[in-house]
């Protein structure tokens, strides 16, 4: 009886490598993604950070310098880290005449709310 010889293939076949270079690509992409994400989120906390330095730098500075601030609104441009925000206090009355209630509102530079701070500011 003669023995048959099967003949064995090489390497794979070509949907083996398809369904192996489709698996790659879609964790390339996840990736991507991921990585595009981390960056957004990390410039959004670096903007965040810069803002809440400016807000707090003007409440700290209204309570040092013990001025009593008018009932109204303002608005000005606090430089931080290379970039302009823009701050925007409100200065509304208390139920007593000695306190005033202070908001320090920011924004970036196309307008986007970043953070708000409340202080209250007796008179001295």
């Amino acid at each position: 009886m003669k023995r048959v010889r099967r003949p064995f293939s090489l390497g794979f076949s070509l949907v083996e490598v398809l369904v192996a270079v489709a698996i790659v690509a879609i964790a390339l992409a996840a990736g991507g993604r991921a990585a595009g994400a981390l960056l957004d989120n990390s410039q959004r906390l670096s903007d965040v950070t810069a803002a809440q330095w400016c807000a707090e730098n003007h409440l700290v500075n209204l309570k040092l310098t013990r001025y009593f601030p008018d009932v109204g609104e303002s608005n000005s441009v606090c430089p931080q880290l290379g970039r302009e925000y823009k701050l925007k206090v409100l200065v509304r009355p208390s139920f007593n005449p000695n306190f005033r209630i202070v908001d320090a509102g920011v924004a970036d530079a196309q307008g986007v709310p970043l953070v708000r701070l409340s202080a209250i500011i007796p008179r001295y």
